[in-house]
């Protein structure tokens, strides 16, 4: 017994129809226990038991993985409690209570931890059982379930060495189900798991106390098993939360035909139709359903199967989604005609039921609008963004399964979870194939385009955590047989090998031999609502970062509010002009350079033109030429040699160029601000061009609002140079045209000097682009093309929390950012500021630029919508703090 002692309550009990604990106590109960505590004081039939809290968890792992004082006897107490309540005693060979152990940490991580159903058996207290029942074939089967589950969450012993013993005795028996198996084969199945654990030099305990010890510290231990640490990464869970354990008195459904475990939800959670929706199976224990092991039945068919069962059931989903005002995840046991309650909790589910359920819930008078804006999580919507098959494609259909999960997906086929992560490592799209998935399983669907199982119903493993992924998935395809070690599976005689095509349907459960051409989808409905509530609340606005027609095009459709970020060196590469700008690097004289830049300026008017066009009456920021100019250059010999020819000059001169223009940190060379001082003619035409296709198109009546932008500054100077010759070549095109164009601007800030030296810049600068990438790179000393190699170890070892590239990182480059906007407004109230960089398409980092009175964040395309409901949640966050 340990020293460290946790003061508060340790353990919460719930039974008889009152609960010490309440379903406001999620981060003390878990999600688990305070739904069981809700569901019992509200009279709903759920078998009695206890919860030890989270906090006890956290106080194990602080206590070199021991008890704290007091629990032990806490543990006894309640328990005492629960055999009272049900007439049974822990541990008694004639009338034993048997009870679960399961974890419950304060959201929902399905399949993550671990389990254990029906302890307190042993040979002696089986025998109990069987008086009590009066069914020795479910006494053993109950017997079975326990060994196998014990020795595989808490001794460890791999699950698959048991399920062979099974299917080998099936095979003996010339039966194909569970169910068909006697009560002499599951005693004979007893016998031969436990030599298992004997041959493996483990014992397993018969001391029922001494089981519940086990399983306690194996819940707490499954907080910290790799695949809960991958779930909570991926969710961006902390990983000192801890879990709670939840003890309750077993009901068993695999009594007979008359008992039952079913998992449903109160609405669709793939479509959010309006529908009870799930499955059931008769004579069967929880884990068969969600382990994929039996195929269920539809909840609907539980009507004519149990129709009593079924009313009472209707009734309670009702009671439950309109207490919680939420769609529901519930769980429930049948035994012996009578329906237990096992769990409730806020339901899993796909962008698309997510954003219906809000709107629908709206319309129902459930919730306010505030509230379903914060039920759809921005990084949800990005799942609506993916692509399904174009109706057009002609397609081969080979099987078909359950579509758990919509859009469509494709990719090489592979058959284990570590493939999935290799092959997706080196840049290759996959599908995860699967007889079924478990939760070891979570890297390889995380890194997988789509998944697809051969075994499970809608609510299995693979179902639920891909639903959660937002990635398309298809189980119970039954036709398929997966050959995990021959790299292969079949559908009747046609074989598909690793790394073979195919596209899966998660929206009709089709499965595809070959690549499909996919349709990005069109965002209207439900979507177009709650984005219009979204645009109600929010302060900040939403740009995108686009260098094409076709890319300003998309991000308007998604609601952008204008362009945070043209970059012009991508019309640079094109291949009509590439010859043009290269001959403009090896000019000699300024003269040449000119020559050659009066080449590219027609095209650089023409593209500026189109992007004007498809934003107009929204600010366009464009951002003159940054990278390197040996960036355009070629490096190989043959395209060297190509160019020479072309250009009418000698191959060594292009070499010398080339050397001449190697630097050894060219992120921090000559490129950026630094080209515009030292070739100002490429600046000067750049401009020209902006300006002439905004006053060519305010002729045409078009409205145009041109922001230009200059990258990299750092010093007073080179803003107060840069600007007085933008300016002067803007001027001259305006006189010339004789149209009136407003215009504006200003500078990226991305070197950490710029935001200490703000104030001096926004004398000249009339708006501020926090360009958060290089701001990152050079606020760290990271190299972004480098940092791979470190940043994941870096992320494990708790040295940074996040990848400071994807979420900003709000102690250091947050507080430049910050300063920045500060010191810029002391000089210019008015002072426009945002951020271009990918920190904003991301959620959290959003939240941040809220905070910091930015007045705008730019993203690429697609992340538009994101963005919009990430703002939206931080104007309402900020008013709730």
């Amino acid at each position: 017994m340990s020293s460290t002692v946790v003061t508060k309550k340790l353990v919460y009990f719930f039974g008889n129809g009152k609960a010490e604990g309440t379903g406001k106590m999620r981060e003390l109960l878990g999600g688990k226990g305070a739904g069981l505590a809700e569901m019992t004081n509200l009279g709903i039939p759920v078998p009695p038991g206890f919860t030890i809290t989270t906090e006890v968890c956290t106080a194990y792992y602080q206590n070199q993985e021991r008890w704290p004082e007091g629990l032990e006897e806490e543990v006894r107490r309640n328990m005492a409690r629960l055999e009272e309540v049900m007439g049974l005693k822990f541990g008694d060979p004639h009338r034993p209570l048997l009870v679960s152990v399961r974890s419950g940490a304060r959201v929902s991580m399905p399949g993550m931890m671990d389990t254990i159903l029906n302890l307190g058996l042993n040979d002696q207290t089986v025998q109990g059982l069987i008086e009590l029942s009066q069914n020795p074939r479910f006494a053993y089967d109950s017997y079975r379930r326990f060994v196998q589950m014990y020795s595989n969450v808490v001794l460890g012993i791999p699950h698959a060495e048991f399920e062979s013993l099974l299917e080998k005795k099936k095979e003996e028996r010339g039966v194909h189900l569970d169910t068909e198996l006697s009560a002499d084969d599951w005693k004979d199945l007893v016998r031969q798991y436990k030599a298992k654990v004997q041959e493996k030099g483990l014992v397993f305990p018969e001391d029922p106390w001494e089981q519940l010890k086990g399983a306690i510290n194996a819940v707490f231990n499954s907080w910290n098993n790799p695949r809960a640490i991958t779930y909570r990464k991926l969710n961006n869970i902390p990983h000192d939360w801890g879990t709670a354990v939840n003890v309750q008195a077993m009901v068993f459904g695999n009594m007979g035909e008359d008992s039952g475990t079913g998992v449903a939800f109160t609405r669709n959670p793939g479509t959010g139709e309006k529908e009870f929706f799930g499955e059931f199976l008769v004579n069967a224990q929880g884990e068969d359903v969600v382990a994929g092991i039996r195929t269920p039945r539809p909840i609907s068919e539980l009507a004519q199967a149990m129709p009593d069962v079924y009313r009472q059931l209707e009734e309670i989903y009702r009671k439950l989604e309109e207490h919680y005002r939420d769609m529901q995840d519930i769980e429930f046991t049948v035994q012996k005609g009578k329906l237990y309650m096992l769990q409730t909790r806020s339901g899993k589910r796909t962008a698309m039921a997510a954003v219906k359920i809000a709107v629908d819930m709206v319309r129902e008078g459930l919730i306010d609008r505030e509230t379903a804006l914060l039920r759809v999580s921005p990084e949800q919507l990005d799942q609506l963004l993916h692509p399904t098959i174009d109706p057009e494609a002609k397609v081969q259909v080979i099987a078909k399964g359950l579509p758990a999960s919509p859009g469509a997906a494709v990719g090489q086929v592979v058959l284990t979870a570590e493939d999935a992560e290799a092959w997706a490592a080196q840049g290759k799209k996959v599908i995860l194939v699967r007889a079924e998935t478990s939760p070891e399983d979570i890297g390889g669907m995380d890194a997988a385009q789509g998944i697809l199982t051969s075994r499970g119903g809608m609510t299995s493993h693979a179902a639920v955590v891909a639903r959660g992924m937002g990635k398309c998935c298809v189980v119970g395809a039954g036709e398929i047989k997966v050959e995990e070690e021959k790299k292969r599976f079949l559908v009747k005689d046609l074989v598909v090998k690793e790394g073979d095509w195919i596209t899966i349907n998660g929206s009709t459960g089709e499965v595809i031999l070959g690549q499909v051409k996919l349709v990005n989808p069109s965002l209207g409905g439900d979507f177009a609502t709650l984005m219009k509530w979204a645009d109600e609340v929010r302060a900040l606005k939403v740009l995108t970062n686009a260098d094409t027609p076709r890319d300003a095009q998309v991000a308007r459709e998604f609601g952008a509010q204008g362009i945070g970020l043209c970059r012009t060196e991508h019309m640079f590469f094109a291949e009509d002009r590439i010859k043009a700008v290269r001959e403009m690097i090896l000019a000699h004289d300024r003269e040449s350079r000119q020559r050659a830049l009066a080449k590219i300026m027609p095209m650089q008017k023409g593209d500026f033109k189109e992007i004007f066009r498809v934003m107009e009456g929204l600010p366009v920021t464009i951002r003159l030429l940054d990278p390197p100019l040996h960036e355009f250059l070629p490096q190989e010999e043959a395209a060297v040699a190509a160019l020479a020819k072309e250009l009418g000059v000698s191959e060594e001169e292009i070499r010398r160029k080339v050397e001449a223009l190697k630097e050894f940190n060219p992120m921090l060379g000559h490129r950026g601000c630094r080209l515009g001082i030292t070739y100002p003619e490429i600046y000067e035409m750049q401009v020209q061009a902006i300006m002439e296709a905004a006053t060519e198109l305010a002729r045409e009546g078009v409205s145009v609002h041109p922001e230009i932008m200059v990258p990299l500054v750092g010093t007073k100077r080179e803003m107060r140079l840069l600007y007085e010759q933008i300016r002067s070549v803007a001027e001259a095109v305006l006189a010339r045209s004789g149209v009136k164009v407003e215009y504006k601007i200003g500078t990226m800030i991305e070197v950490p000097r710029a935001a200490l030296v703000a104030d001096q810049i926004a004398e000249d600068a009339e708006f501020f682009s926090f360009g958060t990438n290089d701001l990152t790179q050079m606020t760290f000393g990271y190299s972004r093309d480098d940092a791979g190699k470190f940043l994941p170890v870096y992320i494990d070892q708790g040295i940074l929390e996040k990848d400071p590239f994807q979420s900003i990182d709000q102690e250091g480059v947050g507080q430049l950012v910050q300063m920045g906007v500060e010191r810029g407004r002391t000089a210019r109230p008015n002072l426009k500021c945002g951020v271009c960089g990918e920190h904003g398409g991301d959620p959290a980092s959003i939240f941040f630029f809220h905070q910091v009175g930015l007045d705008y964040v730019s993203c690429s395309p697609y992340r538009v919508p994101v963005a919009r409901m990430a703002t939206a949640h931080a104007e309402l966050k900020a008013k709730k703090a």
